[in-house]
Formats: C-alpha cells, sequence, structure tokens
C-alpha cells in the first residue's frame, strides 16, 4: 500500500494517569466521614451516626449519637427504671399520671422575701400565725446540710466505672490510677501466663477507652 495511505494514529499513548497513594488509601476506606458528619459514639466505631439516645433517665436533654446498628442496641438494653427500688417506681409512675413528670414548686415565700421577714418579727413578738408547714420560711434554726448529689453521667460512663470497680464520682486521677492497677493484676505476664483473666482484662480496657473518649480522663 502507498505511503500516502497508511494509517498513523494520532495519539500514541493513551493511558490514564493511576491515582495516587492518597487517592488509593481514600478509595478503600470506605467507612471515611464525609464533611458534616460526625462518628458514632460507641467505642470502637467509625461509621458515621445518624441517631441519638439519651445518656440516662436523668439526662433525658443529652444525648449519644449512634449509627443506626449501635442505637438499636442501645434501645433494646435501654430500661427507664434501672437501679431504681419499687417504691421509687410507684412513686415515680404516681408523678407521671398526676404532673405529667414535670417538676414541682412549694408555694411559700423565699426565706429573704418581705412577707417572711414581716411573719418572723410578728411571730417573735407572739402576735403570728402558727405556720406548720413552714409556708413563710419563719422556721429557726440551722437547716440541715444537703446531701451530695452523684455526677450526672450517661449509661455507657456509668457501666464503664462500674467495671474498673469506681463509683460514679471518680475523677481522672482515680481512674487512672485503677486502670493501671488492674492491667497489672489481670495481664497474663503477672501471673505467670494464666489467661483466666483475660476477659476481665478486655472490659478494663474498653472501659478505659469509652471514659476517655467522654472526656473523663
Amino acid at each position: 500500500m502507498p505511503g500516502a495511505f497508511q494509517y498513523k494514529p494520532k495519539f500514541l499513548d493513551i493511558r490514564v494517569r493511576p491515582p495516587s497513594g492518597e487517592e488509593d488509601a481514600r478509595a478503600e476506606d470506605v467507612n471515611a466521614l464525609k464533611p458534616g458528619e460526625r462518628a458514632c459514639d460507641h467505642p470502637g466505631c467509625r461509621l458515621a451516626a445518624t441517631a441519638r439516645a439519651p445518656k440516662s433517665r436523668d439526662m433525658l436533654n443529652e444525648h449519644y449519637w449512634f449509627c443506626q446498628p449501635h442505637a438499636a442496641e442501645y434501645n433494646r438494653n435501654w430500661n427507664f427504671f434501672a437501679g431504681m427500688s419499687e417504691g421509687e417506681v410507684r412513686r415515680r409512675q404516681h408523678e407521671e399520671l398526676f404532673t405529667g413528670g414535670r417538676p414541682t414548686w412549694e408555694m411559700k415565700a423565699g426565706r429573704m422575701s418581705r412577707e417572711a421577714a414581716a411573719f418572723a418579727a410578728k411571730f417573735g413578738q407572739g402576735q403570728g400565725y402558727r405556720d406548720p408547714f413552714n409556708m413563710f420560711g419563719g422556721t429557726v434554726g440551722p437547716r440541715p446540710a444537703p446531701e451530695p448529689e452523684d455526677r450526672r453521667i450517661g449509661k455507657i460512663e456509668r457501666g464503664a466505672l462500674a467495671d474498673l470497680d469506681l463509683d460514679v464520682n471518680a475523677d481522672g486521677a482515680k481512674i487512672r490510677s485503677r486502670y493501671t492497677e488492674l492491667v497489672r493484676r489481670l495481664h497474663p505476664d503477672a501471673n505467670g501466663g494464666d489467661r483466666s483473666g483475660e476477659h476481665k482484662l478486655q472490659r478494663v480496657i474498653k472501659a478505659y477507652q469509652s471514659l476517655r473518649k467522654a472526656g473523663m480522663v
């Protein structure tokens, strides 16, 4: 065939540039969070959070954020009356029936109010009224000191503290100290290779990670 009619390709190399290493890593990481998404609060989960759940019955306005599977698991294990005595359960049901669970306040004047001061002055002169229910705050004598309340923490953090054999008021230093103590005690190297405490050790490590994620350590 004459040279004028020979086929000459216009492009000699039409290969596509291979992706860089960073693009390969992004393509392989199917669980990578997209902009605006937040990670699931369940320890070790890398999925995006799509559902929220209250932390405890005392913190209904504070929530965990879970992916759908962990939200379903949390809801299955949720028990609003967990840890309450039978009397406390009946009292809570009574409050729900009569007040809808909303807080109520005493109908009496404050201790520093004008009405309380006037009543106290008259009562001291023998011109006052009987006040058996202390409606005007005229009770004389020191008031008993209020008992300290437990720290308000969620169900996951409360369970993690229980796994570390700590109460709900333990601070960060005490949590770290107990974690170090339990790891040294339960590790097989400290027991001559005995693995009977390995399950407890895994629970201790998971509990410590949960408390770190919650900012308590």
